[in-house]
């Protein structure tokens, strides 16, 4: 299966996996760290040929490619994915979208009010549903459903294979109220993010039994309640088909149906080419493939692809590699032997002539026997020549081929937008070097975020701002720029940093761990870090399809010509230790909150500030060289991920800090390295939630001793937590207070930064690549798709397309596209 790989694989607005405890804990309230009108607009609006449905032609099947046929349709199981999360929105009812800035909106098509009419003694909310509101089997949508998927997903009846329950937990009772239309929900604790519940809702056919809940939604849904129904699952040709429900109240859907067929990211310029799909996204990449089709890009000199020679087939190699025809490691062995001969410098005659003649000059001066055995040296020259025009034939039928497929890509445009997702830098402070929040911080201050966002974004055409919060992303309502608790980029205190927590320049290395680095730079090391000036700053970058072994805590064994590059921090529970609060390193922050921004790094000791000429030279502490383990995904999709790590080893060589890049098998990044603990530096990506009080605090609560003796870490991969941002966490969720809630969350994510146990970069780039003819499709950045107003656009509406095309071509670099849309369907 494939799919994006610097993304958790999480869907932009999740419910956590976790349970949720939802204690109060006392902590002195911090003061001022943002204001409401920090949130700002989304850096980018929707790019999806926003068409009205006058304009849209009645029927057509829309084909979207997604990475599978989910094992699941039922959302609240673990193995849901983002074609559940896509069918739920097109089937099922949710009783508040997402719109066009992130924030949640109440769906009028369900929903005619929702609000809450009691605080004492319990938290009540009145849910009155749209009297039109029927499952499509006729039944009206009431107070049953909610309270069956209450009583699945609370967390008391283990019978219920449940990933989720967070805000469930929370509810007391659930009943009719007044008349059949409407819901009356208790909740036993206050809820902060009451509107993130019954989203999607299902019927009670699915929710009201265990057995029905576990297996009756994985491969069917019988009864739906949005414009479309589920109609098969065919497995067989990887497809899920969508077609329109006929009960649907609201505006019919203008297409008839929707197909969903599985089709790799590495195949789908292919498969958009034959016309075998109309919607899917793309990486980077194939984005400018279709970008380049459109603009007519020139094909290869003719000469290279009927001329002969070395010169001809050195054209053909580089125009090949330039359009991503050769960047398989077996075919550029192919490639090579076909068309990059060695040609002799003094003799100008390729290899294979030079070998061949020299073969026969020794022939000519030996007396030949009458059973003369046949030369092998030309035999072997002459099946070398038949490989080679075999591999240049092939590469020439590839490149044909991939110019017909551009003239078809013509017909195909990519619409682009930010993602409600962003990239961070994880750093894993459990054990090693990264235990110490000082490292943690030097390898913060040493980045230059805006550098990196520019990298990604800029070549893309979109804003390139790093993004300044956790928890939230431009646009939403509680968005602050709170990264000042740490500090941007500042060499010069990154090294005092680590002076302070004892690396010093030149410090004594153990002649094993030497002998140790230089057997990786002999075995694994051939790559390195192109721009450094400084052979001490290597930057080993390694294959690594398993997970290191685990020996003890905090200890791991590596394959033969590596480095240990994570050492135990040595304390008293055995070269374990959790990442503190780091209390003992806090020191007021000039107008503002105590603990609530990082402190500087003392000046570093007398002779050991980086002197002309030193910069990047390795540092050391107690005979071991500071090195990390900087681990990455190897499978397609990931190139800008090596892109982006390439770069920041670059900015951690210059205060003095190695990486050795080691890039794993995709099915096991997660479960054996980021979820394990098995790296010291990771890149992954997080969604930004709408409700982060509810689905950020798993991501951030400070990890906890089992009784088994391992750590509990939830969903904090880091291990870096703090009980003051658990506190904070704690209280936004059980306020009823918007504004305070939304005070306290902007207080977390600055102790989150301070912390410095992952770093945000750049929210990721979403980018679909769309049959030009379809619209209202494309990307769709923060909001809920409107499924009943995609479809094709009418012949005679196509004019007026391109005219309205090109005006919103002018809106200027970052404004939304389109206003803030709430989620009413009127």
């Amino acid at each position: 299966m494939s799919k994006s790989y610097d993304s958790v694989g999480l869907r932009s607005v999740m419910r956590s996996a976790a349970f949720l405890s939802a204690g109060v804990l006392a902590a002195p309230l911090l003061t001022g760290c943002g204001s409401p009108d920090e949130a700002g607009r989304p850096l980018a609006g929707q790019d999806i040929a926003r068409t009205a449905r006058a304009q849209v032609a009645d029927g057509g099947t829309l084909r979207w490619a997604v990475d599978a046929v989910p094992e699941t349709l039922n959302a609240f199981q673990a193995d849901a994915d983002a074609a559940t999360t896509r069918i739920a929105q097109a089937v099922l009812p949710s009783m508040y979208r997402i719109d066009a800035q992130g924030r949640p909106q109440r769906d009028a098509g369900y929903l005619e009010s929702a609000k809450v009419v009691g605080t004492e003694p319990k938290q009540v909310v009145l849910y009155k549903l749209s009297q039109q509101a029927v499952w499509s089997d006729g039944r009206e949508i009431g107070a049953a459903d909610f309270a069956a998927q209450w009583r699945a997903l609370s967390g008391k009846d283990s019978a219920y294979w449940t990933a989720r329950n967070a805000g469930y937990e929370r509810i007391e009772k659930v009943e009719r109220g007044d008349d059949d239309l409407e819901v009356r929900v208790t909740f036993s604790r206050p809820y902060a993010d009451w509107r993130s519940l019954f989203s999607p809702l299902y019927p009670k056919d699915v929710m009201g039994t265990p057995d029905a809940f576990n297996d009756g939604a994985r491969r069917k849904l019988k009864v739906s309640a949005g414009p479309f129904l589920v109609q098969k699952v065919d497995t067989k040709n990887h497809q899920v088909h969508l077609a329109r429900n006929p009960r649907w109240w609201g505006k019919p859907a203008r297409l008839s149906e929707i197909t969903l067929t599985a089709v790799k990211r590495d195949e789908r310029a292919s498969a958009l080419a034959a016309g075998k799909i109309d919607v899917a996204e793309v990486d980077p990449a194939t984005a400018q493939r279709v970008d380049g089709a459109a603009g007519g890009a020139a094909g290869p000199p003719a000469a290279a692809v009927t001329g002969s020679g070395p010169a001809a087939e050195q054209a053909l190699r580089a125009w090949a590699r330039a359009h991503g025809l050769a960047e398989d490691k077996a075919e550029d062995k192919a490639v090579d032997k076909a068309v990059d001969k060695a040609v002799d410098k003094d003799t100008g005659k390729d290899s294979a002539e030079v070998k061949s003649g020299e073969d026969k000059n020794k022939d000519k001066a030996k007396a030949k026997p009458k059973s003369k055995p046949k030369d092998k040296s030309k035999g072997k020259a002459e099946d070398s020549g038949e490989d080679d025009t075999k591999a240049l034939s092939d590469l020439r039928e590839a490149v044909t081929e991939f110019q017909q497929q551009q003239k078809a890509l013509r017909g195909v445009e990519v619409r682009r937008s930010l993602e409600p997702a962003y990239t961070q830098l994880a750093l894993n402070g459990e054990t090693g070097p990264l235990a110490d929040e000082r490292v943690r911080r030097a390898v913060a201050r040493a980045l230059d975020r805006e550098e990196l966002a520019e990298l990604v974004l800029k070549p893309l055409g979109l804003p390139a701002e790093p993004v300044g919060s956790h928890l939230a992303l431009s646009g939403q309502e509680i968005y602050a720029d709170n990264s000042g608790a740490l500090g941007g980029q500042d060499t010069a205190e990154a090294r005092a940093l680590l002076a302070d927590a004892g690396w010093v320049l030149g410090g004594p290395v153990k002649e094993k761990e030497k002998e140790k680095g230089e057997k990786a730079a002999g075995a694994a090391g051939k790559k390195a870090d192109r721009d450094s000036e400084d052979d001490d700053s290597t930057n080993v970058v390694r294959e690594d399809d398993k997970a290191p072994a685990v020996t003890g805590r905090g200890e791991t064994t590596r394959a033969a010509g590596s480095e240990h590059a994570r050492n135990s921090a040595k304390s008293a529970d055995g070269g374990h230790r959790l990442a503190q609060d780091g209390a003992q390193y806090r020191q007021a922050h000039p107008g503002g909150v105590p603990g609530a921004y990082a402190p500087t790094g003392t000046a570093a000791p007398k002779g050991t500030t980086a002197a002309a000429g030193t910069a990047g030279k390795a540092l050391a502490k107690d005979g071991k060289a500071l090195s990390l383990r900087f681990v990455l995904p190897s499978g397609p999709g990931s190139e800008s991920l090596e892109t982006v790590a390439e770069r920041i080893t670059k900015m951690l060589t210059k205060v003095g800090i190695r990486t050795e890049i080691t890039k794993v098998s995709d099915e096991s990044y997660f479960k054996d390295h980021i979820a394990s603990g098995q790296y010291d530096l990771a890149l992954y990506s997080w969604p930004a939630s709408a409700f982060p009080a509810t689905d950020a605090r798993p991501i951030y609560a400070k990890p906890q001793p089992a009784a088994d003796g391992s750590l509990s870490v939830e969903q904090n991969y880091t291990r870096v937590g703090t009980d003051q941002v658990d506190q904070l966490f704690d209280q936004a969720l059980s306020t009823l207070d918007e504004g305070r809630s939304r005070s306290l969350l902007r207080k977390a994510d600055s102790r989150i930064w301070a912390a410095a146990g992952s770093i945000p970069l750049y929210q990721r780039p979403q980018l679909t690549a769309v049959r030009k003819n379809v619209v209202n499709v494309g990307a769709f950045g923060f909001q809920t798709p409107v499924y009943e107003d995609m479809g094709f656009l009418k012949k005679s509406a196509k004019n007026s397309a391109a005219e309205s095309a090109a005006e919103s071509a002018k809106t200027p670099s970052g404004q939304a596209g389109s206003p803030s849309a709430s989620a009413s369907r009127e």
